[in-house]
């Protein structure tokens, strides 16, 4: 399991969660709407979950249905 960035990240990008990650697992490009959690390298901390001023990071078993696609789509990203 991993934590996933979902639809509240899309267009606010706050870089909260990038800066108390330990293991620097959260990555995106200047020109992505949002931030991506690599699946292989999240230890499942919860940290950056804790600081998301969105509320858009969920543990993969607690995402809630309608962001069910946000977990291909971050693991899409770090293919």
């Amino acid at each position: 399991m991993t934590y996933v960035i979902a639809q509240p990240c899309i267009g606010v990008k706050d870089a909260s969660c990038v800066e108390v990650c330990p293991v620097d697992c959260i990555h995106s490009e200047d020109s992505e709407e949002q931030y991506f959690i690599n699946p292989v390298e999240c230890i499942d901390c919860g940290v950056c979950a804790e600081v998301c001023p969105e509320e858009a990071i969920y543990f993969e078993d607690d995402l809630p249905e309608q962001y069910a696609s946000f977990t291909a789509l971050n693991a899409k990203y770090f293919e």
